[in-house]
């Protein structure tokens, strides 16, 4: 019955918006008249939906309420143990907003770096193919020509202007379908269905992290860089789930203490927001608190992927400003993407 109550839940979004694969809307009208809890979800779940679309006329600019209509478009999220399940999530997400483009949309808009979004998609198939060849998949593009050896910050920068060079070559839909196919492969792995599989570690991007951990990081880059898209399209793109957005915080405040080591000024570090909040001791763990930081998770989840400086986070602060500071900074240093 928990199970049952549980899938329903997951599917709730899906059925306020009208994207209901066939034969699921039986277990939804089955399930809603006994349960009270997800009777109400539903509603507000509908309600919202029906605000976001808002009325029948397109607004004034001709721009898609592009929520709504990825809801609609988008294939739904591979079912994945919970440690990949953001991930299937963000891909499903970013999916969903790519095709909103068609073949003639706006590939060639500038995202990020030097890149449009069609080299923000060929980013994403050299990003994601460590944790593939990892876990025994196949390569989908030309091998690289990276030495072994090469500091890891520079062989990825090398590896995606590889990619990228390549997919330029492509239309937009052929390196959409390459990445699409990579990204399934990952969710079909067996590490993404097997709790233990997944306990086991791997260096990849210069840290050592539990294979579970790595979907994680998947599932942080995906959302970003479908953010950076979807900003620069002038396109919303809201961010993960609830309980995943709470994963990619946990991940994230465990290498920033790593990075910061045991001998930086202790800082007690409260994430709070939608979903509760949770604090974490960060540096020497034997010393008095120095000083206190409140972030909200979206917020700190940008920092960390270098979308936020420092400087305009908005956060709380008490206690020793540059103690404070030194975490912002270096969590802000940590971005890769």
């Amino acid at each position: 019955m928990t199970t049952e109550h549980e899938d329903v839940r997951e599917l709730l979004g899906a059925w306020a918006a009208g994207a209901l694969l066939p034969g699921d809307e039986h277990r939804i009208t089955a399930h809603l008249p006994g349960c009270a809890a997800c009777s109400t979800e539903a509603r507000r779940l509908r309600d919202t939906v029906r605000h976001l679309e808002g009325p029948p006329a397109p607004p004034p600019s001709g721009a898609p309420h592009v929520l709504s209509r990825a809801f609609r478009t988008r294939a739904p999220a591979l079912r994945t143990a919970p440690h990949a399940a953001p991930y299937a999530a963000a891909v499903a997400g970013l999916q969903a907003l790519l095709g909103e483009l068609g073949e003639q949309g706006d590939w060639g808009t500038p995202v990020v770096h030097d890149w449009d979004v069609h080299d923000t998609v060929a980013h994403l198939i050299a990003a994601d193919e460590p944790l593939a060849l990892c876990l025994g998949l196949h390569a989908r593009v030309p091998a690289s020509s990276v030495p072994e050896g090469t500091p890891w910050r520079a062989a990825w920068a090398a590896r995606t202007s590889d990619v990228i060079a390549h997919e330029r070559s492509r239309t937009p839909a052929q390196t959409v379908a390459t990445w699409r196919n990579q990204a399934a492969g990952l969710l079909a792995a067996p590490a993404a269905h097997d709790q233990e599989l997944a306990a086991r570690t791997a260096v990849l991007m210069g840290v050592r992290l539990p294979v579970g951990d790595h979907f994680l990081v998947r599932a942080f880059e995906a959302w970003v860089h479908a953010d950076d898209i979807g900003r620069a399209l002038d396109r919303l793109v809201p961010p993960p789930r609830v309980p995943h957005l709470w994963q990619l915080v946990r991940l994230a405040v465990r290498i920033l203490d790593i990075a910061l080591g045991p001998q930086a000024p202790t800082v007690a570090l409260t994430v709070e927001g939608e979903g509760g909040g949770t604090e974490w001791i960060l540096g020497d763990t034997t010393d008095a608190v120095r000083a206190q930081l409140v972030l909200d998770p979206v917020d700190f989840c940008l920092l960390i992927g270098g979308r936020r400086p420092p400087t305009e986070i908005p956060r709380g602060i008490s206690g020793d400003s540059s103690a404070a500071h030194q975490v912002l900074t270096r969590a802000a240093s940590l971005s890769w993407l």
